[in-house]
Parts: structure tokens; C-alpha cells; sequence
């Protein structure tokens, strides 16, 4: 299975960056999934214009995130919380690609503050459903996030690993259920 992890902080020196970097070594080195980072701070895509509707639709600067956005089974979205939601750097990512047709998507927030980006996570299970993705109830919400990975994405808070573990467990089961869905259909 190939899984997106869209990390939407345009921030230079981010911390939300370090929870994406734990995330793809716990799921590769705990599966044989294909785990990438499509990172929004990689692809300064223009304030959207038009949806890329396939690969070769795409503008030619943007074609290799095109072929990621289209290959992928599931994704995790990650954000810090931006003035009470996720980033717009995020959402015109997603914005320039077509609907996610019964693809799981995991919500995860990270915020150097207490709630963790929680007012961000409710507000991206909305964008989950707009996207007609299925969206696993299991969010990982990392309030304090410099104090739970350090800046390689290494856990150093170990009381923080049972919420890690159990997002990881629920979304990659529901990843896999839809996947095989879609083989059998």
C-alpha cells in the first residue's frame, strides 16, 4: 500500500515536521507499506486555478507530486493549527487535485500549545469528507509537540507512544479495508 503523509506546514523551521518523520519510520519499519512525505514546503503551487485532473493534465514543475497524489492509496494530513484551523498551504494541496474517491485519510495535529491543534483536527475531518475520503476516527492530536519528538522525529516523551501506536493501529486497519474493496470491486 503507498501512503501519502502531507505535511502542511509552510513554516521554515517546523516542529509539526518531526511528528511526519516518526510517523513514516513507524509504519515502514513496522510494515511493508511504501511511505512518503509530500511536503508543502516543497511544492509552492500557485493560489489554485484549475484541479490537475490526471498525471499528464499536470503543469510540468508539478508532475512528480501529481504522480504521488494519483498513486496513492491512503493519507495522513498533518497540520499545526493556523488561526483556529489547519493551513492554507494544506488545503491548496489537496485543492488541486479531484476528490479521493474511498481513500482513508488520517488526521494528525501538532502545536507547540496545550490543545495540540485540536480546533485544526475538527475542522479536517470536514475537509476529509469534501475530499470524499473516509476519515479514521482515530486522530493523533501532539499538544507540545518539541517536548514528544525530538528534530529527527525520534518519540522522546515514551508516555506519548500508546496515541501513536493506536492512530497508526485504526488507520492503517481502515486503510487496508478499503483498499481491499477496491481490489475486489
Amino acid at each position: 500500500m503507498r501512503i501519502e503523509i502531507i505535511s502542511g506546514s509552510p513554516n521554515k523551521n517546523s516542529v509539526t515536521y518531526r511528528v511526519a518523520l516518526h510517523l513514516q519510520k513507524a509504519i515502514t519499519s513496522s510494515t511493508g507499506h511504501e511511505v512518503g512525505i509530500l511536503d508543502t514546503r516543497e511544492y509552492p503551487l500557485p493560489v489554485i486555478q484549475k484541479v490537475f485532473v490526471s498525471v499528464e493534465a499536470t503543469p510540468d514543475p508539478f508532475k512528480p507530486l501529481a504522480e504521488r497524489m494519483f498513486g496513492a492509496d491512503a493519507f495522513i494530513l498533518l497540520t499545526p493549527e493556523f488561526n483556529g484551523s489547519y493551513t492554507p498551504a494544506l488545503k491548496n494541496l489537496v485543492d488541486h487535485f479531484p476528490k479521493q474517491h474511498h481513500k482513508a485519510f488520517g488526521i494528525v495535529t501538532a502545536s507547540p500549545g496545550s490543545m495540540g491543534g485540536m480546533r485544526a483536527a475538527m475542522q479536517m475531518q470536514q475537509l476529509v469528507y469534501a475530499l470524499f475520503g473516509v476519515g479514521s476516527p482515530y486522530m493523533l492530536v501532539t499538544p507540545h509537540v518539541e517536548k514528544k519528538f525530538d528534530a529527527e522525529g525520534n518519540l522522546i516523551e515514551e508516555s506519548f507512544r500508546k496515541a501513536v501506536d493506536t492512530f497508526i493501529r485504526e488507520f492503517l486497519w481502515l486503510a487496508k479495508k478499503l483498499v481491499s474493496e477496491k481490489v475486489e470491486a
